[in-house]
């Protein structure tokens, strides 16, 4: 799917045909998109490594040609276990025109085309990638606060419950942590590269927006690692928890068997179909559950002084 846009007035208006300072979205292309995107001579390599979830952030020059490659975060709602991810956009830059290239729709691009974000002109190539670079950061900053928020509720519950099920939502919520570190430091790295390359022509508003999305992105990759190294920290907490929450039920089951042990002796010995000393005597069976109580109550205050209760 494909849709060719142009900002007037502060609005993003769709129109028919490529013109110049006209901003081409396409998402999930099909054969004939792919053929469209080769007419206006973008590399066909470009396009599918655009679509390729595990591809780095990069950017590289073909003559009059710009490509950039960025992680952008987004949320699978269809996905429960794991919703935060990450996913490719590719940015192909010519003078008359901007391209976008994403294998799904995501939130900064449809808040470019349906006019959230202020201050944007797709005539201004160099400021319109600045837009998308800072709109993802926004939007990895929200998404991370969301995750410490559900990871806070986890917390909570395990207090109250301590299951597995909590835990492997921590480390779902782990996952995601892990996806959000590794596309901001990628997209780190093709910031520093893009900047010290000099091909973007930045007046000096848009440098003071570069700027800015670096330093945020770099706070971003703060809280990220973090809200990880928190994450781990109560994971193994509460690991240590059930852990010895089953050794305490372990070793109540030892002081019940122990406590029980020589009762069940003498039940077995006087169960046993021979003739053993005082079977005519009619007080032998109160002597006998006498003798197994004592014995269960003397086990039973030896392990309470052995602090075994404790």
């Amino acid at each position: 799917m494909r849709e060719i846009l142009i900002s007037e007035n502060g609005r993003m208006n769709t129109i028919d045909s490529p013109v110049e300072g006209c901003w081409i979205n396409v998402v999930s292309p099909d054969s004939g998109d792919i053929a469209f995107l080769k007419s206006l001579e973008i590399d066909e390599d470009f396009v599918y490594d655009a679509l390729d979830q595990e591809e780095r952030a990069r950017f590289e020059q073909d003559e009059d040609l710009i490509y950039v490659i960025t992680k952008l975060p987004y949320l699978d709602t269809a996905d429960e276990t794991v919703p935060y991810k990450t996913t490719t956009l590719g940015i192909a830059m010519k003078s008359g025109y901007f391209v976008t290239i994403s294998s799904s729709e995501n939130a900064i691009v449809s808040d470019i085309v349906e006019g959230r974000v202020k201050d944007i002109s797709t005539k201004k190539r160099n400021r319109f990638l600045l837009r998308i670079f800072d709109r993802a950061t926004v939007y990895y900053l929200r998404y991370l606060k969301e995750i410490r928020r559900l990871s806070n509720e986890i917390e909570s519950e395990l207090h109250r419950s301590t299951r597995n099920q909590e835990l492997v939502a921590m480390l779902n919520l782990e996952k995601s942590l892990v996806f959000f570190t590794t596309s901001l430091r990628s997209n780190e790295l093709m910031f520093e590269k893009l900047k010290r390359a000099n091909i973007l022509t930045l007046y000096e508003e848009d440098e003071e927006l570069f700027e800015d999305i670096s330093i945020e992105n770099r706070q971003a990759i703060e809280m990220a690692n973090i809200y990880s190294d928190i994450l781990t920290g109560m994971m193994d907490a509460f690991a240590s928890v059930i852990s010895n929450n089953l050794n305490v039920v372990m070793k109540i089951l030892t002081i019940v068997t122990l406590s029980l042990q020589i009762p069940t002796l003498v039940a077995s010995i006087y169960g046993m179909n021979v003739k053993l000393p005082f079977m005519e005597s009619s007080t032998i069976f109160y002597w006998s559950m006498g003798l197994s109580g004592l014995a269960a109550f003397l086990v039973g205050f030896v392990l309470f002084k052995i602090r075994w209760f404790k």
